[in-house]
């Protein structure tokens, strides 16, 4: 078997390797994402909003002065849209 041969079975190996990982963390997500909407389902059912928690989620990943400054900019444009 040449070096060519040899190199090309571990490139081989090597993207098969990578390919796998990936699908293995896409169907992992997919686990997660199930989970996130049973969880939001459960919340419906006890009768909260999910668009507000799901915009809570949103905030909690933002540093303070982030959420200062876009609140800042909504209010801005609800005053130059008059509804203040």
């Amino acid at each position: 078997m040449s070096n060519t041969a040899t190199a090309y079975d571990v490139t081989a190996d090597e993207i098969r390797s990578f390919i796998e990982r990936y699908e293995h963390l896409e169907a992992e997500k997919k686990d997660i994402t199930d989970q996130q909407k049973e969880v939001m389902g459960e919340a419906r059912g006890r009768g909260y909003d999910t668009a507000a928690l799901r915009k809570i989620v949103a905030l909690r990943k933002k540093k303070p002065d982030e959420i200062a400054e876009e609140e800042a900019v909504l209010d801005l444009y609800k005053a130059a849209l008059g509804m203040n």
